[in-house]
């Protein structure tokens, strides 16, 4: 359905587009930093469980909605704004953290995946950039268009995925000195909770 130019292209495209500072990104790289790498995994687990969403949508349809509407774009924006200010706050008054992989492991991973599918779903600009983005590498003459849309938010997906937990990887490493380290630490929540907030004024103060 594809032949490899558009697949080295798509991929390389999608691999920078991984790497550019955003809020997802940035999140799976502080919460691996502050709780480890298996924390950013799963985080960024989550994240990719929301691109299958934007991708589902944008194949069927239902994205252009947002695209569309600026009312049901307005209200997913605040939404996501609001989310990410929750957690800011939560890490403005967190404190050197006492868990460990033995404790409350199973609650605490859910809670982590919960929230990267949160963060990446109620980004509208992520629904608007699958619209801009994907339709660009299908063509209606190369078969149908919602199974190429699929095809490419997968390798998207698959992309993603190995960046972002290439990030948790190395975050993870350089958190376990500040874990040691309880001043540091509670620097280290504090810095994520001021980049929290910050990507939460970004996505409120957002455009089409």
């Amino acid at each position: 359905m594809f032949d490899l130019n558009t697949l080295v292209l798509f991929s390389t495209a999608s691999f920078l587009l991984a790497l550019a500072p955003g809020p997802d990104n940035i999140f799976v790289l502080t919460q691996s930093a502050l709780k480890g790498r298996l924390v950013g995994i799963i985080v960024t687990l989550g994240l990719c469980t929301g691109l299958i969403i934007h991708t589902s949508a944008v194949a069927f349809g239902i994205a252009a909605l947002f695209q569309a509407s600026a009312l049901a774009f307005t209200l997913l924006k605040f939404l996501g704004a609001a989310y990410l200010l929750y957690l800011a706050y939560g890490a403005f008054r967190a404190g050197a953290s006492t868990f460990t992989a033995e404790e409350g492991k199973e609650i605490r991973l859910s809670r982590f995946y919960l929230r990267g599918i949160i963060m990446n779903v109620t980004n509208p600009k992520v629904s608007i950039f699958f619209i801009a983005f994907l339709p660009q590498f299908a063509h209606p003459e190369k078969g149908a268009l919602p199974l190429q849309l699929i095809m490419l938010g997968t390798l998207f997906i698959i992309v993603t995925l190995i960046v972002f937990g290439a990030i948790s990887l190395l975050a993870g490493v350089i958190g376990a000195w500040f874990r040691q380290s309880p001043k540091a630490q509670r620097v280290l929540n504090m810095t994520a909770g001021a980049v929290l907030a910050g990507l939460a004024l970004k996505l409120a103060t957002a455009s089409k």
